[in-house]
């Protein structure tokens, strides 16, 4: 793929990836009306963070990367039967596992029940996770077909699969949970058994399309293949890694149930503005970048490996520095625009706005690795990134445990989220050195006075948003009525503002990825058909 063809499909993943975050914050902004910031809903958090452990070990992250380098070598060098065979034969195995796994938990999850004396916090968590806990094994196997479509570059179907998952949790929030039990804790049942669902709906989705590119669906257990053990040979560290990171987001959220019942809630909430807008561009073009890296790794071709980083990381930097800025500078009015109506109060509000500050600068941090990790995984190294996460968890636990003792009581979730911002700085910068001692540079120069140009525009971007949302918010209310639309229009027209003023920036000072994504646009309006 050129650049400009990684760059539109990007652009269809992202595109498909925004109406998911759409609807995902609707389902959100449902969910904090229904339940705010209260034990319901931080049980249901810290009880859904088990099934995405899974996700991440077998089924997103560990299993793509492993799976899609040898899957693609496989196809290219031995023809697409032996490769569909491989496909086969790591599913089997996979769904084999996952099921035992979740028939053990339900067992566990039950007995422990049975006991007489069990905390108001466990109780409620463990009935929940008990009911979510098959959603692991199908979204899963959702996953591993997400990463065949990718590898034949068929991202619009696995981008579109999240959103089932957000119109069924939609739907139940409207049409169920209103008529189901009396109290928040009662109606997070519903949710529960509608992430159950949602799930299967994933899997089976995608297998239309992959029949039609010739697989076949089927259980097939043979261990002794030499590439299935590669492909496991190559999991294991990868989900040791991805072990570690999903660890470390499990003990976070127990570090917040430890702080008050109102912290992982706020702490959930905060961290879904950030994924708004990391997952629109950074997670798209991550999708897209593995199969590119693992094609370019394949061909030993280094040299266009530096020029696709070089690529990535500039058009990354040009949108994720001014999104880090605006929420930063903007985060009380709009987590207050956003979540504030219902059971989500004025407490509310200030709790998330307080780690959405933290986690701000974090929506670049985070968008690196998108970029970074997988370069290793397509040269087939997934030790790497796990001895560089290891070390790196360890320190952000040491961090938050000291921010949690220190801080004051209602800023230690805040402490929380900087933690994570500070370990994962490192995390990429570690990753960055390592890249450029194994390929050399991918032209750091270029690439860090593109930063420049950007941080210089979005930091004048930020001040006029400030300024803009300080007026609009006292002058808006005395002309529009509600005061609710008045505070909305305050917060919408200072973003506009904030946009069209970093991208004049931008142009004034010369940033070339405004031609980049241009021409890119031009490209794909110009590849559609006459009306």
């Amino acid at each position: 793929m050129e650049r400009g063809q990684v760059i539109r499909s990007a652009g269809v993943v992202g595109g498909l990836t925004l109406w998911s975050r759409v609807l995902g914050l609707v389902r959100d902004i449902l969910m904090a009306s229904f339940f705010g910031t209260g034990l319901a809903m931080s049980a249901f958090v810290v009880a859904f963070t088990i099934p995405n452990l899974f996700r991440r070990l077998f089924g997103e992250g560990a299993i793509s990367a492993a799976f899609m380098p040898v899957y693609i070598e496989t196809r290219d060098r031995d023809g697409p039967e032996q490769a569909w065979l491989l496909a086969r034969r790591v599913l089997t195995i996979v769904g084999l596992f996952l099921s035992a796994v979740v028939v053990v938990g339900i067992i566990g999850i039950t007995l422990y029940l049975a006991r007489p004396e069990i905390g108001e916090r466990a109780g409620m968590i463990l009935p929940l996770l008990r009911i979510m806990l098959p959603y692991t094994v199908f979204i899963c196997m959702g996953a591993l077909c997400m990463a065949l479509l990718n590898a034949h570059h068929y991202f619009a179907i696995s981008a579109f699969a999240p959103s089932l998952l957000n119109l069924i949790w939609i739907a139940t929030l409207v049409l169920i949970c209103p008529w189901v039990g009396e109290t928040p804790e009662e109606q997070i049942y519903a949710v529960a058994w509608a992430v159950f669902g949602a799930g299967l709906v994933q899997w089976g989705v995608q297998i239309p399309q992959l029949r039609r590119l010739g697989f076949k669906p089927g259980w097939q257990i043979e261990t002794r293949d030499p590439k299935v053990r590669r492909v496991f040979r190559l999991m294991g560290p990868a989900s040791l890694g991805m072990a570690i990171t999903q660890i470390n987001v499990l003990v976070d959220r127990l570090m917040a149930v430890w702080i008050g019942p109102w912290a992982p809630a706020a702490l959930f909430f905060s961290e879904r503005l950030i994924y708004f807008p990391q997952g629109i561009f950074a997670t798209a073009l991550s999708t897209v970048l593995l199969p590119v890296f693992s094609r370019q790794a394949a061909q030993i071709n280094h040299s266009h490996m530096l020029q696709t980083i070089n690529h990535a990381l500039r058009n990354l930097l040009y949108v994720m520095i001014p999104a880090a800025v605006g929420l930063f500078v903007l985060a009380g009015p709009i987590v207050h625009m956003i979540f504030a109506r219902g059971a989500f109060g004025d407490a509310s509000t200030t709790f998330t706005a307080r780690a959405l500050m933290f986690y701000a600068p974090g929506l670049l941090i985070f968008s690196l690795s998108k970029v970074f990790v997988p370069v290793f995984y397509a040269l087939q190294d997934t030790r790497t990134p796990v001895i560089v996460a290891f070390w790196t968890v360890l320190l952000k636990i040491a961090l938050s445990l000291l921010f949690i003792l220190t801080w004051p009581e209602y800023w230690k979730h805040a402490g929380l989220a900087l933690a994570t911002v500070i370990g994962e700085t490192i995390n990429g910068g570690v990753l960055a050195w390592l890249l450029h001692r194994r390929l050399g540079s991918p032209g750091w120069r270029e690439i860090g006075y593109s930063a420049g140009r950007c941080l210089a525009a979005a930091l004048g971007m930020g001040v006029i948003a400030w300024s803009a949302h300080r007026w609009l918010a006292e002058w808006l209310p005395q002309v529009i009525r509600p005061a609710g639309l008045a505070q909305a229009g305050a917060v919408l027209t200072a973003i506009g503002l904030a946009v069209a003023a970093y991208g004049l920036f931008t142009w004034l000072l010369g940033s070339p990825e405004i031609k980049s994504v241009k021409d890119a646009l031009a490209r794909k309006l110009a590849r559609q058909p006459s009306p």
